[in-house]
């Protein structure tokens, strides 16, 4: 397995905006992944070989000195077109504008020239195109972000982004109430601040939770799993983790079994890889019949 080296972090001072940012460098051992929604929107400097996205149903893009790719509820097909260098940053939901000056609900579902989208990227990768170490390539791009001081919206939307991270099951309506604006005024703002409704991101939240929670070198208790994430009905299940994944639970599984040591599974990745669901991985019902290794140098 080739090394691939993965160095993150995430500034104390830049929390409320920033989940992440992150360098990558080297070769996946497959030809793709597709990566489950987070809420987030990404903003990747591309330094080596593009790198070709397509988002949900949308067209295919190939980022040659960079992309941002906006909040999306549907999977992200990643496909490197040979080594992968790049230097990214994954922002909370509320980080989008702060960060980079683009309204989320702009790029919702797509993926554009990150050069077009903020001008300051351009700069960045001419400063960072002579290689330098990931420690170095992470001070470069953190010391361009400046937000500013967050507006009461933003900040009405940050406590309504944690109470749904809290609670991703929880009423949006009794959580317009705590906050003291009415149910529409609250999907308004959240939509402008987010770039995705609350009731959008809490469904998000919830899957990304239920993912964090499976082992997949375990008995998958998928039933039990489900029902506490609040999810009753199988085929109701079967279908958001489909929307969100694109592709079934056991499928989810077999793939990321065939791609990862257990050590470095991932959730949310599913690498395209050919695979078969194993015999026993759907355990306890959840029937559903459907159609990144990261060696990993990490700090």
């Amino acid at each position: 397995m080739e090394e691939f080296t993965y160095v993150t972090r995430r500034p104390p001072a830049l929390a409320r905006w920033v989940e992440s940012i992150w360098y990558a460098r080297g070769r996946i051992d497959y030809a793709r992944e597709r990566i489950a929604p987070t809420g987030s929107t990404v903003a990747v400097v591309v330094l080596g070989d593009p790198i070709r996205l397509v988002a949900g149903d949308g067209p295919a893009f190939v980022a040659g000195g960079g992309f941002l790719l906006g909040p999306h509820d549907r999977p992200v097909v990643n496909e490197p077109l040979g080594e992968t260098h790049c230097v990214g940053v994954v922002t909370t939901p509320v980080g989008c504008r702060a960060l980079f000056g683009v309204a989320p609900a702009s790029v919702r579902g797509r993926v554009v020239d990150l050069p077009s989208a903020w001008p300051a990227a351009a700069d960045l990768r001419r400063a960072l195109r002579h290689g330098p170490a990931p420690e170095e390539a992470l001070d470069s791009y953190q010391s361009v972000l400046a937000p500013g001081e967050p507006s009461l919206a933003v900040r009405r939307c940050a406590a309504a982004v944690a109470a749904l991270e809290s609670d991703p099951m929880r009423p949006i309506a009794g959580l317009a109430a705590e906050l003291g604006v009415s149910h529409g005024h609250l999907d308004r703002e959240f939509t402008a601040v987010v770039g995705l409704p609350p009731r959008v991101l809490s469904r998000i939240l919830r899957l990304r939770a239920l993912l964090a929670a499976v082992d997949v070198y375990g008995t998958v208790d998928w039933t039990g799993l489900a029902a506490g994430y609040g999810w009753f009905d199988q085929s109701h299940f079967i279908r958001d983790f489909r929307r969100h994944t694109g592709v079934t639970p056991s499928r989810y599984v077999a793939a990321q079994r065939a791609a990862y040591p257990p050590d470095l599974a991932e959730p949310g990745f599913i690498p395209e890889v050919d695979v078969k669901p194993e015999a026993g991985v759907d355990v306890k019902s959840v029937q559903d019949g459907g159609a990144r290794v990261r060696a990993r140098s990490r700090a």
